[in-house]
């Protein structure tokens, strides 16, 4: 299965690329991310609940990174296994260029499935890849820029304490 798509995040590309290099970060927008631990370096290890179609299943997996060139672009690498369920593997080229004041986050993914996993037919597999990738550049997007402003009025509105929400950046520079 290659899926291919674009993504328009409002963040300098620096930001962007440091954020897909933090493990909190991407546990936070890995649907059903339990765990992700590692460095860019190391690579990171996962943990990951997901149901597809009647199959659910935890997936324990190793991802790496690889051409990496800060700023612009890297090369994921992972391989997860689900018991029974069967097994995920796959690559994705993630690059990142400046465009329009913001960050235009373009990827391109191949991936596999075995197992009961591949039972359930590609329409299946590639409608639930597709949803996924969705949520995660979405829950991305969301983490990297903070929330839209009509959000952060009413969550400032309706907050306990009156500190306003912030950005994965701005938690992690002290600014936003």
């Amino acid at each position: 299965m290659k899926m291919s798509d674009t993504r328009q995040i409002d963040a300098p590309p620096a930001a962007v690329y440091a954020a897909l290099l933090d493990p909190a970060v991407l546990q936070a927008c890995v649907p059903g991310a339990q765990d992700v631990t590692g460095s860019p370096e190391e690579g990171f290890e996962a943990t990951v609940v997901q149901k597809v179609g009647p199959v659910k299943a935890t997936f324990k997996g190793q991802v790496t990174l690889s051409e990496m060139v800060e700023n612009q672009s890297l090369t994921i690498t992972g391989e997860g296994k689900g018991g029974a369920a069967g097994f995920a593997k796959g690559g994705a080229d993630v690059r990142v260029t400046e465009k329009d004041g913001g960050t235009e986050l373009s990827y391109d993914v191949e991936a596999k499935v075995g197992g009961k996993l591949a039972q359930l037919g590609s329409r299946i597999i590639d409608g639930f890849a597709k949803k996924m990738a969705d949520q995660f550049f979405d829950n991305f997007k969301a983490a990297v820029e903070g929330p839209a402003p009509e959000e952060a009025a009413a969550d400032e509105a309706g907050a306990e304490d009156d500190a306003p929400k912030k950005s994965w950046l701005g938690r992690l520079t002290g600014k936003d």
